[in-house]
Formats: structure tokens, C-alpha cells, sequence
């Protein structure tokens, strides 16, 4: 794991107790060469109709504090 997935992973361990305990959780599922984080709702969150306000004000604003070497969030959910 390269030191950027691994801020990115620890940014992200401080948000997954609430989304854990919704009985969902969010997995990266790569990380750009231009620093574009793809990232994936599951269980739960994946078919909550809160997970664009999951996604946008919880996780992306995690993201951005914690790892602004990150240039851009998305969403592979469909």
C-alpha cells in the first residue's frame, strides 16, 4: 500500500463506524494517477436514497480535510 492509499484508507476508518453501524461501509477501488479517488457505498449505503448526502458531505468532506493530495472524489455506484 503506498503512503497515499494508506491516508486515504485512515481518512476513511474515522467515518466507517457511522456507515458500519447503518449496516454499510465504503471500499476504494482505485486511486487515479492524477490522484482521482473512485470510491464504492456498500451493503446498505449502497441503495440508501441518502447516499449522494453520504458521499458528498460525509466522506468527500472527510477525504478533502485529511488527504488534499486527493484532486477529485467519485462515486462507481451506479
Amino acid at each position: 500500500m503506498t503512503p497515499l492509499q494508506q491516508k486515504v484508507e485512515d481518512a476513511l476508518n474515522t467515518i466507517r463506524p457511522y456507515l458500519e453501524a447503518d449496516g454499510g461501509n465504503v471500499a476504494v477501488v482505485e486511486i487515479t494517477s492524477d490522484n482521482i479517488l473512485k470510491l464504492e457505498l456498500t451493503g446498505a449505503c449502497k441503495t440508501c436514497n441518502m447516499s449522494f448526502m453520504t458521499m458528498k458531505s460525509g466522506i468527500e468532506e472527510t477525504i478533502r480535510k485529511s488527504v488534499p493530495e486527493i484532486k477529485g472524489i467519485e462515486s462507481v455506484n451506479p
